[in-house]
């Protein structure tokens, strides 16, 4: 590997990480999800090479891609039970995505991977296709474009109205629902009472709301003129102890918004800037978003995920005792009720699974790309949610003159440092 870069060695994360750990452990967890935030990308490099487990007294930070594997598709260890406190309360109701390996979990995760096909692919890339080229010809006079609130998110509020078959009130209040429950389950380490409030209300509001409209699809007969996710919920008849009920319905109808919404507006988000940031990639990928053909472009979108990804590590709770990389060098015992840290980010920087990981390549196999997860919470939608990511940045990448700002309209404005809120871009020749 040749010599190790300066941060690696003497003064580096993991020696400032120790030395305030002797002094005040506390400070030295702050020090440490701080980095997390901010300088993941150095921190999990030096991870990787000196410390791939890192065990804390809060959490277990995992950084190589075959440890990372061993967390995510070994469910019945590493559970998903520290969503449940939060999601199933705002929904009012058990989650599929909130269970392992249970009857729910296997019938519904089943069913909705029926419901969410690969051949619904090109009816979501047309939908996507019509969306992102009538907000990018509105914004065109103007040259420049709010990615964020102009682009990317109204068309994953179409995507859920019109293929989801969940339009909400209005798409303020469903973008409003999904952000402040998504708060709670993904943002709120600290256990902020007020946020987790603020996600009951937007819960008890959103499942009110889905389920008059499901009362209203009964009434209307509606659900069989349509062919959207919704409707085909409703037309789901299953015997015996296996019925498909009407709360279970809605139920998973919120799962689609909370498990798409947020994910996709902060993928678009963040690939796009990594592809502005490099001329070269920028070009190729102009060239190729102008090919009739999809297929020659979407390794642009992967690729330049992976040097940002939206979801950098992914948590989990051990639930009995284990021995992570058992038989390496970097066994680590793993005590019962230790929340795990998978980080996705750093995995998918590994050189030991990763060739070249610091070039931009296009050509990488699928396996080697984390971004929908992995193992038995793999996102059950990744074919529509791939579909609409890549349709929405070819149809940006296509036009001509997109380029980054300069700060501070050029600057990524976030919510709680996580959610993208605004993104200015300039378009058209015009200068923003």
């Amino acid at each position: 590997m040749g010599d190790a870069p300066r941060h690696l060695t003497a003064d580096g994360y993991v020696d400032r990480y120790e030395a305030a750990a002797e002094g005040d452990p506390l400070q030295a967890l702050a020090l440490l999800a701080g980095w997390l935030r901010t300088e993941w990308r150095p921190l999990f490099a030096e991870l990787r090479a000196r410390r791939p487990i890192l065990s804390t007294p809060a959490f277990t930070v995992v950084t190589r891609f075959s440890d990372v594997s061993e967390v995510l598709r070994n469910g019945d260890i590493f559970t998903v039970s520290g969503y449940a406190a939060k999601l199933d309360p705002a929904l009012g109701a058990p989650v599929m995505l909130t269970r392992d390996g249970t009857p729910l979990n296997w019938r519904e995760k089943g069913l909705m991977q029926v419901m969410l096909p690969p051949e619904d692919v090109p009816a979501v890339r047309a939908l996507v296709a019509e969306t992102a080229d009538r907000a990018l010809d509105a914004a065109a006079p103007a040259g420049r474009i709010d990615a964020v609130g102009e682009l990317f998110r109204p068309v994953c509020t179409t995507v859920c109205a019109e293929y989801f078959g969940f339009p909400g009130p209005d798409p303020g209040t469903l973008a409003r629902w999904s952000r402040t429950i998504m708060t709670d389950v993904t943002a709120n380490l600290a256990g902020d009472p007020a946020v987790h409030a603020a996600s009951l209300e937007a819960g008890r509001e959103m499942m009110e709301h889905l389920r008059g409209a499901l009362a209203d699809r009964r009434a209307g007969d509606a659900e069989a003129r349509s062919r959207d996710v919704f409707a085909r919920l409703l037309r789901t008849a299953l015997p015996g102890e296996l019925a498909w009920d009407d709360d279970r319905t809605a139920v998973n109808v919120a799962g689609l918004l909370l498990g798409f919404l947020e994910n996709a507006v902060g993928s678009m988000t963040h690939l796009v800037r990594q592809i502005l940031l490099r001329p070269e990639i920028h070009r190729a990928a102009a060239l190729a978003a102008a090919d009739p053909d999809p297929a020659e472009f979407d390794g642009h979108v992967w690729e330049a995920l992976r040097f940002d990804p939206f979801l950098k590590v992914i948590t989990r709770v051990c639930a009995r005792d284990h021995v992570l990389a058992a038989g390496t060098p970097r066994e680590t015992a793993v005590p019962a009720g230790t929340l795990v840290l998978a980080a996705v980010a750093s995995a998918m920087f590994d050189e030991t699974a990763v060739p070249e990981p610091d070039l931009f390549r296009t050509d990488r196999p699928p396996h080697t790309r984390l971004h929908f997860g992995h193992g038995p919470h793999a996102c059950v939608g990744v074919h529509p949610g791939a579909a609409v990511i890549s349709e929405t940045v070819r149809r940006l990448l296509a036009r001509p003159g997109l380029r980054l700002l300069d700060p501070p309209d050029g600057t990524v404005v976030r919510d709680r440092d996580i959610f993208p809120d605004r993104f200015w871009l300039g378009i058209g020749d015009r200068e923003g």
